[in-house]
């Protein structure tokens, strides 16, 4: 019988670890601990880039992204846009189970949450009001980028996405994502995290992965799907992250900007774990030994030179 393993994003992954861990050792499915983990993190203020709290766009709205993925059968589903409804992880499942389609947005959404029960409230705290304000966006001239290299740098309080992933004691994998995506984004942005193959992808014959950081150039290169694969074609989780931080940097240098913050973590079927990141991400994440929650640092990969 597998032992039981919980893995989740950046320091506040701890708290998702911590409600997750206890779910996959009663014997539950690997979906059922990462939404619980993803929910537990949705429902924490303190946490002002997920769901209860979180970074608000340029006009001062919090609109919420997740989705949800299990490796038996590649069920998933995926929300964006999500406005006044904390738990997203758990409306992106119910797109998964309760509906012919993949992936909901915006008002849409919304209103198949109100349809599901699910309640509306405002996402806004005092701290996080008062943090908009303090830094919202203000205009100012700037110099037009040349085409095809204007570039996101993560904003300092946008340590964005809780990815967890979970692997149940029959063997199986599951994940969720979920965020408010970058601080200070335009209305209408949607990052990778709800993004199926981007932010998150979970197959039990190849692995588990998920992302974070600035969602645009994981976008670009399909990152947790690559992470995927390349555990599918004999890497080990960890060789899979970094390969998949090398393509971002190569990437970068392609179009001549300098590589974004980003950062790829990693669960396969044995219970091992991977991360890896960009230079400057200073990416941490949280992962369980036994019943001790811990907090480790991914390696850091930078720009090759030739």
């Amino acid at each position: 019988m597998p032992t039981p393993a919980v893995i989740a994003t950046w320091p506040f992954g701890q708290i998702a670890v911590r409600a997750a861990l206890p779910v996959v050792q009663k014997g539950r499915p690997a979906l059922d601990a990462a939404i619980a983990g993803a929910q537990a993190v949705e429902d924490d203020g303190t946490t002002h880039s997920v769901g209860f709290g979180g970074l608000a766009n340029s006009i001062g709205n919090v609109s919420l992204d997740a989705c949800v993925m299990e490796g038996r059968t590649l069920g998933c589903g995926a929300v964006a846009g999500v406005e006044n409804v904390r738990h997203v992880a758990s409306l992106a499942r119910r797109v998964m189970e309760r509906t012919p389609h993949l992936f909901l947005v915006g008002e849409g959404a919304r209103l198949f949450a109100v349809q599901q029960g699910f309640p509306l409230e405002s996402l806004n705290t005092p701290e996080s009001v008062t943090a908009w304000y303090k830094r919202r966006p203000r205009p100012k001239p700037e110099r037009p980028a040349p085409r095809g290299t204007a570039q996101l740098r993560a904003h300092p309080l946008s340590h964005d996405t809780v990815t967890v992933l979970a692997l149940d004691q029959k063997g199986s994998l599951g994940g969720a994502c979920t965020t408010s995506g970058l601080a200070h984004k335009l209305p209408g942005r949607v990052g990778d995290s709800p993004i199926i193959g981007a932010g998150l992808y979970v197959d039990d014959t190849a692995g588990a992965a998920g992302a974070t950081g600035v969602g645009e150039e994981i976008i670009r290169i399909g990152g947790s799907f690559f992470v995927v694969e390349q555990m599918r074609a004999g890497r080990t989780p960890q060789e899979a992250c970094e390969n998949a931080v090398r393509r971002v940097n190569a990437l970068a240098v392609r179009r001549g900007v300098h590589p974004a913050q980003v950062a790829f973590l990693a669960l396969d079927v044995k219970g091992r774990v991977g991360a890896a990141c960009t230079t400057d991400t200073n990416f941490q994440y949280a992962t369980n030994k036994g019943e001790k929650v811990e907090l480790n640092k991914a390696r850091e990969i930078g720009v090759e030179t030739r």
